[in-house]
């Protein structure tokens, strides 16, 4: 039988038809994801949304085959259609198991996966979707023999079918077109599983980004800072930035969860605030957003990258040193010292190239004292970027000795899991996140003979365990649940009075745009892109 299949085939085949075979294929089975999104809205329920997915589907395979048809060639159909179809599986496994989409962002997530967070993600589920959907398809389509036409013959007929498929494709798109407008005006992010088009098209976006950026260093800022006169007496500033990964702000114990997850933090007098949202859903948006000064709206609107909070401390004249447990500093301590925490960890901590945080800790005081001696006079910046609990291997977030919260899920496919003992592995890494951060504290405290100390935690953006259907997370923010951006930010200060002040604001609405400037400040940096009134601290500060 499978030598029938994939032997080689007497019979010649015609490349259009291998073309029409294979957008076919890829319009049904390769969008199951879609399908059963459609199939879930309440407007589809009846006869007529039943009709509307299936014109959606037939205009999804007309557009298919005009793009394969160009390359109906007996020379380039297979390879083409083989590039089509591997991106497809891969994409139809990821949105229909995490609930995720494939758009511009998506795939910037995509191309900065290092070999690390790729092993968190294999699993026979995508196996089994990279065989099925691609592998047996390929295999079988290169066991056929293509008819050889002449250029004229071969071109005429790939033109009619383009010319057919472009009929096809408008006469249902005219069909459809009411039912297709509402849907995707009332459901935006259901364009970006139309796959593997969204690839595609996510692939141009970000060359088209690329391209249209100007040559050239970012644009600095802070060419006026200087830094505030200290009293007499006072130590320099040492801000600790901790920048989390994929924390929710609605499992923290300090924001009122009833589960322990901060039981460490509960005794060193933090504060918590409870109302903050990110800057973006994944790390890639985030992390380089939330260190600029220009907030959400006009990072995302800008046209040229600028430097960011990194670079203002270092041209103040400050230390600065970037700590990276995690895929990189997506650029933003490309001028600054930094340096990966897995690099001299105790092996006790790592295992298969990852350590956990807590060697993000190790040999911090020799990190430090290679700092320029003249910059940490004046004050010194250090960020911490955690691996946290980044999924969906959360398992792997805490160790042994770190799991209070049992059973615990224990594979990649989150659906597999139980729903409570999913929540109970990101609940440990939750409860590992606040044991860092108390050592953290408790290095801090040590510093306290030098520096004038300040603890500044802050998650990238959330994270979503299951809610309608939902993991992981890297929705388009429009669209995203509150679980994806809704993230934790505590502080601690040695000085009770400030405590005391900051703890008047808990409650209020904040963001990642008061970053910047809160950091800024505490740093005491003054320059022209810092405002006063982002900086949590100001009302705090001794006039």
């Amino acid at each position: 039988m499978s030598s029938k299949l994939f032997g080689p085939s007497s019979r010649e085949w015609n490349p259009l038809t291998l073309a029409l075979l294979t957008a076919l294929w890829i319009a049904t089975a390769a969008n199951w994801p879609l399908w059963r999104a459609l199939f879930a809205l309440p407007e589809n329920a009846s006869g007529r949304g039943a009709l509307f997915v299936l014109g959606f589907a037939g205009l999804i395979a007309a557009l298919t085959l005009l793009l394969l048809a160009l390359a109906a060639w007996r020379r380039t159909i297979k390879p083409v259609a083989a590039l089509l179809l591997v991106p497809a599986a891969a994409g139809a496994h990821f949105m229909g198991t995490y609930g995720v989409v494939i758009d511009p962002t998506m795939m910037t997530n995509v191309l900065q996966t290092n070999p690390t967070e790729t092993r968190d993600l294999l699993s026979l589920r995508l196996l089994a979707s990279l065989l099925v959907l691609a592998a047996l398809p390929i295999a079988w389509m290169w066991r056929l023999r293509l008819r050889r036409l002449g250029p004229l013959a071969q071109g005429g007929r790939n033109l009619a079918a383009m010319i057919g498929a472009l009929a096809l494709g408008a006469a249902l798109l005219f069909a459809i077109f009411a039912d297709l407008s509402a849907t995707m005006r009332n459901h935006k992010s259901l364009r970006y599983l139309i796959n593997p088009h969204n690839s595609f098209y996510a692939l141009g976006v970000l060359a088209h980004q690329a391209n249209a950026k100007p040559a050239g260093p970012p644009l600095p800022i802070g060419q006026d800072a200087t830094l505030a006169a200290r009293p007499a007496g006072a130590k320099p500033p040492l801000v600790l930035l901790v920048i989390g990964e994929t924390a929710r702000a609605d499992h923290f114990s300090l924001n009122g969860y009833e589960r322990a997850t901060n039981p460490q933090l509960a005794k060193l007098d933090v504060v918590s605030f409870r109302d903050v949202s990110s800057c973006g859903t994944n790390t890639a948006a985030s992390v380089p957003c939330m260190v600029s000064h220009l907030g959400r709206e006009a990072y995302v609107a800008r046209e040229r990258d600028q430097e960011n909070l990194l670079d203002l401390a270092w041209r103040a004249g400050l230390a600065v040193l970037w700590l990276d447990n995690q895929a990189g500093c997506k650029g933003v301590c490309a001028r600054v010292p930094n340096a990966m925490a897995t690099e001299g960890a105790p092996a006790a901590l790592c295992s298969d190239g990852e350590c956990l945080d807590e060697a993000l800790l190790h040999g911090l005081d020799a990190r430090i004292a290679a700092l320029p001696a003249e910059r940490r006079a004046r004050g010194l910046l250090l960020v911490m970027h955690q691996m946290g609990s980044h999924g969906p291997a959360y398992w792997r977030r805490s160790p042994p000795d770190g799991k209070p919260f049992q059973p615990e899920c224990e594979t990649n496919v989150l659906q597999q899991c139980e729903r409570q003992a999913l929540v109970n592995a990101y609940d440990n890494s939750i409860a590992y996140t606040d044991r860092v951060l108390a050592g953290a504290i408790g290095w801090l405290q040590q510093q306290r003979t030098a520096f004038e100390p300040l603890m500044l935690y802050v998650s990238d953006h959330g994270e979503s365990l299951g809610e309608n259907g939902l993991y992981l997370h890297g929705l388009p923010y429009a669209v995203a649940p509150r679980e994806q951006t809704h993230v934790p930010m505590v502080v601690w200060t040695p000085s009770a009075e400030r405590r005391q002040c900051l703890a008047a604001q808990r409650d209020a609405p904040l963001s990642h745009d008061n970053l910047f400037h809160t950091v800024a400040g505490a740093l005491g940096i003054r320059a022209s892109e810092y405002r006063a009134a982002l900086d949590l601290f100001a009302a705090c500060r001794a006039p």
